[in-house]
């Protein structure tokens, strides 16, 4: 027997009770036991609070979201052990892999957006500057920084990981830190793959605590700042709200419910369509996966009226089909129920559900590798109701388990009645082919609902399904379903942060929020914008350009370039009763002469023109008027750079164009890729040169057994391999495993210390094959040169690596900068 700890400020802590047993839903035996006895909540809110809190605010939105990536990539490492402990809560294989690499995969969704979308600022800056004054000297804009506070998390049984990490993928990424709470049953899955959040030592101290067991007074001592997030069914979730620490103190509180969603068959959807197979699917999986335990299954299924019977005989066809039993068998397509408790639950609501419905599908499964005594396990059970606008059980009591109920309608109207009479939905479906039910009905019914799905032959392939909620659009519903809002991509975060009003003049507006506001100062120095690195741009940094007289050669010729032969440009006959006085220029040569005077010609760190944002054209340009810009850096974001590219940020230019009278005609924001500085040093031969005037042949290394003159030499054979003068003995490796090496020529990670390749000497060096150390360098700044030379007369030429096969001129490039690095780092030149 396993007594599961909790991890509570930062140390693991077992209850002092007898605890709660906990059993495999398969077959009976004990697993765990899950005891919270004796533990300090209120010194479990006050770590959270204070350690936690100042841990993780203190971090960048862009290093959060990296540390989520890192985190998911350690768990998927590990997750076979939990796929384990997952099949003894009764899920299946693929039941398991939602709810386990769903979860990881909310984890690496938010770090992609974070790395995306993000700033790498500890705030956020949410919202345009908006003018409150009329000269421009007085402005306001909102920030959005961590609540200061922590976050309680309680989760339901049916999904023991990806309910925790859906849930601290918002608020880690928010900054402020979790404490855990799951259900009780199958807490054991949960603990098990937090321990190995904390042991992979990726999140901050306090990031995250864990209750595993009875939740006991937690919610007592939370305050203000303080959040609870919650998912359990709508009775407990009111119970929780209205406790006087929550309701007294403004403390924030979100509500997952459970739901009794519909899904809808169009009136176009007859039996033999694509649609009506696709709505047999559906309401299978949703009632078969997980064993009908999700918060988002289909409880009520509305067919048009005269197919009612189809619809039964097909379903109970598909449901007879299901293979019910042991997850641990391949045969076995659902589970069972999480436990004993729970099912003696669901069938009191089965009581229920008879007393004013009919049962019209009863399944009499074969459990394979299980059976009913020993394990939690019910078959698939359909009512019918058949006067749902008069019988109001099917839209009252939700089933939790594989239960759905079917139920008549007309029209559209009655369709969506039906579907709203659930009095408040996580999601409701709509599968059908005509274009105008499916608006009629959707229309109607998005009140009620938190997401609406709608499923016909043309999405039916790369569907995601009813019951799946997905990190990037909003989980929650309104009414029964608890009013809560989580996920929803960036709009997740809100929850958790404090959105605060900042007025002040441009200048303190460009300083507290680091995005560059109009009316700042600009700063202005020799070097050109574009010549810096990433990390060299500064918020302010600007450039004024030479002007550039508009004349009407270049109207005429940006016309037949660009083919628009708009009247108010090429005619100026047609001008009256309009705004111009004469042909005017075109916007977009407006930009693009914008973009000729700002621009460096010479190669830099800028890599390409990323986007336009925000253009708007204030005057019109006629031919004599003379242009000049003003390029001022607005604002840096962080990205991350997946595979072969240069890892960048992206950099933000404002650019006011101006007339010969000062006055603006043009204000758009550019971005841009921007390269970030090499750590690594540049194969310039008179640097080069100048670093190895440092090395004597009794220049000793930091590490390893190299001599000074070994280590040219062994330099230089690289440089051979790369020009093809020489043929590398090729390490065996697969194609996955090149691609991935390849990668890492990209990345700015040097060679690890110490790193050997295969079939050079292990304890001695190889022999020389120059006179002396003098020779030795001469040598290798030949073959240096012999290397520039070569790629410049055979740019597409490619060339063998002992490790990473065939390479190109940029590859061979970015390996000799890092190799060179690691060496002369060795001997300490640099």
């Amino acid at each position: 027997m396993m007594k599961l700890k909790n991890y509570i400020a930062g140390q693991w802590i077992e209850g002092t009770g007898e605890g709660i047993p906990l059993y495999n839903a398969v077959n009976g035996e004990l697993v765990a036991v899950s005891d919270t006895d004796g533990i300090n909540f209120d010194e479990a809110l006050q770590y959270g609070r204070t350690v936690g809190y100042r841990n993780l605010s203190k971090m960048t939105f862009y290093d959060r979201g990296e540390m989520l990536k890192k985190v998911a990539l350690y768990l998927l490492e590990r997750k076979k052990k939990y796929y384990e402990l997952s099949y003894k809560t009764g899920a299946t294989h693929s039941d398991s892999w939602v709810d386990i690499e769903g979860g990881f995969g909310t984890f690496f969704t938010y770090s992609g957006l974070a790395k995306r979308m993000l700033p790498n600022t500890p705030f956020w800056v949410d919202g345009d500057v908006q003018k409150i004054s009329a000269n421009g000297t007085h402005l306001g804009t909102h920030i959005l920084t961590p609540s200061e506070g922590v976050s309680v998390q309680i989760n339901a049984y049916n999904f023991p990981v990806w309910g925790m990490l859906e849930k601290l993928s918002t608020s880690l990424l928010a900054g402020v830190p979790g404490i855990v709470k799951p259900a009780t049953p199958g807490s054991y899955l949960t603990n098990a793959v937090f321990q190995d959040m904390i042991e992979s030592g990726l999140l901050p101290e306090g990031a995250i605590q864990l209750v595993c067991g009875e939740p006991g007074n937690i919610l007592d001592y939370v305050q203000d700042g303080d959040s609870v997030l919650f998912t359990g069914s709508a009775y407990t979730g009111r119970k929780l709200k209205s406790l006087p620490s929550i309701a007294g103190n403004a403390v924030r509180f979100n509500m997952e419910a459970d739901s009794l969603n519909a899904s809808i068959l169009g009136l176009d959807a007859k039996p033999g369509t694509p649609e009506f197979d696709l709505f047999i699917r559906e309401v299978r999986n949703e009632m078969t996966t997980k064993a009908g335990q999700k918060c988002t299954a289909i409880r009520r299924i509305i067919v048009p009226e005269n197919w009612v019977g189809d619809v039964q005989n097909a379903l109970s066809k598909a449901l007879d089909q299901t293979k019910i039993g042991n997850p641990l068998n391949r045969e076995t397509r659902m589970g069972s129920i999480v436990g004993k408790k729970e099912l003696e639950v669901l069938s009191q609501k089965l009581e229920k559900l008879k007393a004013e419905t009919e049962l019209v599908y009863d399944g009499q499964h074969e459990l394979v590798d299980a059976d009913f005594e020993s394990g939690a396990f019910m078959s698939p059970k359909v009512f019918f109701n058949d006067k749902p606008f008069e019988k109001n059980i099917s839209h009252e009591l939700e089933a939790f388990g594989p239960v759905s109920t079917m139920m008549p309608y007309r029209d559209a109207e009655e369709a969506a009645a039906l579907a709203k009479r659930g009095k408040g939905s996580l999601v409701g479906s709509i599968i059908s082919h005509d274009e105008k039910f499916v608006a009629e009905t959707s229309w109607k019914m998005a009140s009620s609902h938190g997401r609406i799905f709608v499923l016909n032959r043309d999405n039916a392939k790369e569907s995601t399904g009813h019951g799946s909620p997905l990190p990037t659009l909003m989980h929650g519903g309104p009414g029964r379903a608890g009013g809560g809002e989580e996920m929803g991509g960036l709009n997740g975060l809100h929850f958790f942060l404090q959105k605060t009003a900042i007025q002040g003049s441009p200048d303190i507006l460009t300083a507290i929020t680091k995005v560059y506001t109009q009316g700042a100062d600009k700063k202005y120095s020799d070097k050109h914008p574009f010549q810096q690195y990433f990390e060299e741009v500064e918020v302010g940094d600007s450039l004024e350009t030479a002007g550039r007289t508009v004349t009407e050669a270049d109207i005429v010729n940006f016309s037949n370039v660009s083919w628009d032969h708009f009247y108010a440009h090429t005619d100026a006959t047609s001008l009256s009763g309009t705004i111009f006085d004469q042909p005017v220029a075109h916007g977009y040569f407006i930009l693009s002469a914008a973009a000729g005077l700002f621009v460096s010609g010479k190669k830099g760190p800028v890599i390409a023109n990323y986007g336009l944002e925000n253009a708007s054209f204030f005057k019109p340009v006629y031919a004599g008027d003379t242009i000049t810009v003003y390029l001022t850096a607005k604002e840096k974001i962080n990205r991350g750079v997946k595979g072969r590219n240069i890892p960048s940020g992206v950099v933000k230019w404002l650019v006011e164009v101006v007339n010969q009278r000062e006055e603006v005609v043009c204000v758009a924001t550019i971005l841009t890729l921007v390269a970030k500085k090499s750590p690594f040093i540049s194969l310039n031969k008179k640097e080069i040169q100048k670093i190895l005037n440092g090395l004597t042949p009794e220049t000793q290394p930091k590490f390893g057994l190299m001599t000074a003159q070994n280590m040219l030499e062994h330099l230089e054979d690289f440089l051979h391999f790369s020009v093809g003068k020489t043929q590398p003995p090729l390490l065996e490796q697969n194609e996955e495993q090149l691609e991935k090496l390849r990668d890492w020529l990209y990345k700015h990670k040097p060679i690890s210390q110490g790193l050997k390749y295969e079939g050079l000497p292990e304890n001695e060096n190889a022999p020389l094959r120059y006179r002396n150390l003098d020779e030795a360098k001469a040598k290798f700044l030949e073959s240096l040169t012999e290397f520039l030379i070569y790629y410049k007369e055979n740019p597409l030429a490619e060339h063998n690596h002992p490790l990473f096969h065939q390479l190109n001129k940029e590859m061979w490039e970015l390996f000799h900068r890092k190799h060179f690095t690691y060496h002369f780092e060795q001997f300490n030149l640099i």
